[in-house]
């Protein structure tokens, strides 16, 4: 149950937030962690791609490889399938014999994209703004790059696409690498906007006082709980095929 002390639970209700009226492309936050976690798995457990909603509710909710942890419902997640099938986005797999439906994304096919620009969209999508170097060491189980430099080529790419799909933050006072962050669900007016305010200003807005900082780590503490209870659950299943 790894996780960076960077991640903030949250309950769905703050990750729901709306987009600009007068662009509907934007994506809103859940829609981004499910169509994100359906392009890491798809990388990194192709056995289990297309994903049933089960496995796709706990891969948008795990603790590790994630900012914000989020605390969504079955209910959460269909919804934004929904909204990502509309958008062209995900697709639903009803595959013969199979009792549940499946679930795949959609970004390779809207964007032509390889499996490298693929996965650091995906990992900045999971994981916020992060330099090229972070990026690198953490989308190794989704692409592997040789160096540093032909991630910042593969974010070239991503900045070049029209609308871009990736921009780069202007450095923070006392910053020695620039950080970059998808536009999925924001403009690049907004994006650097947000990166220009004082450290951790952005994050007080919801997390500031001491009682929202409780209610912060009274969600972690429910996600882990509720993760515990998924463990217990799959360890049971499998004991029983010993009995």
């Amino acid at each position: 149950m790894n996780q960076e002390l960077s991640n903030v639970a949250i309950d769905v209700s703050t990750a729901h937030q709306p987009v600009a009226e007068n662009d509907a492309s934007l994506l809103d936050d859940v829609e981004v962690r499910v169509l994100a976690s359906l392009a890491e798995k798809e990388a990194a457990t192709p056995d289990n791609y297309p994903m049933s909603l089960n496995a796709l509710v706990n891969a948008c909710n795990q603790l590790s490889s994630r900012d914000p942890v989020m605390n969504l419902t079955e209910d959460d997640v269909v919804q934004a399938i929904d909204r990502l099938v509309l958008k062209k986005l995900a697709g639903v797999i009803h595959q013969a014999g199979a009792r549940v439906a499946k679930y795949e994304h959609r970004l390779r096919i809207k964007y032509l994209f390889d499996q490298d620009k693929l996965a650091v969209l995906a990992t900045l999508m999971l994981r916020g703004e992060q330099t090229a170097g972070e990026i690198r060491s953490r989308c190794g189980r989704l692409h592997d790059f040789s160096s540093v430099e032909q991630v910042e080529k593969t974010l070239n790419y991503l900045m070049d696409k029209y609308p871009p799909l990736v921009t780069r933050l202007a450095k923070a006072p006392g910053s020695k690498e620039a950080r970059y962050v998808h536009l999925l669900s924001s403009t690049e007016e907004d994006a650097q906007s947000i990166a220009a305010r004082p450290i951790g200003s952005h994050r007080s807005e919801v997390g500031g006082s001491n009682a929202d900082r409780i209610a912060s780590l009274e969600n972690e503490v429910q996600a882990l709980r509720l993760q515990v209870k998924q463990l217990t659950e799959q360890f049971s299943q499998f004991a029983k095929q010993f009995d």
